[in-house]
């Protein structure tokens, strides 16, 4: 599997992971991760970026969240679907705190995620609340 598809699939499986975590707060974060890990048929590089991401979005969901806030204009984070919520904060860490990816990468990547677990106007949403967090970020 290329480079590429470990990362969107180490992206899904932190989403799954991050939107069960989310619904059922109790859940160990490890036997969820190993859970959807297994049904994604994801080890490895993958598993691991997958378990990088989750501990970030959980470590700095504070600030995340205030970031999307802040960038969402006609939204509050409360109204908007799980989905996309799990989506951007993901984007968001891997934007403004990990950096460890080209800005436009992880756009392009939620912006999918966006589209195949929640709909096509759901990537438009996400690239429209992203697009001005790249610009906080780059100037």
């Amino acid at each position: 599997m290329a480079v590429g598809g470990r990362r969107h699939q180490g992206r899904e499986l932190a989403l799954q992971t991050l939107f069960q975590l989310e619904s059922y707060p109790g859940d160990d974060p490890d036997q969820v991760l190993a859970y959807h890990a297994e049904d994604l048929g994801a080890s490895g590089p993958t598993l691991a970026f997958a378990a990088d991401l989750i501990r970030g979005v959980r470590t700095h969901q504070a600030e995340l969240d205030e970031t999307i806030r802040a960038y969402s204009y006609h939204w509050s984070l409360e109204q908007m679907g799980k989905v996309d919520r799990m989506v951007l904060r993901i984007a968001v860490y891997e934007i403004t705190i990990a950096r460890n990816v080209p800005v436009k990468a992880a756009i392009n990547e939620s912006i999918e995620l966006a589209k195949t677990y929640s709909g096509v106007d759901s990537g438009r949403f996400v690239n429209g609340i992203l697009g001005r967090v790249a610009e906080s970020v780059q100037a």
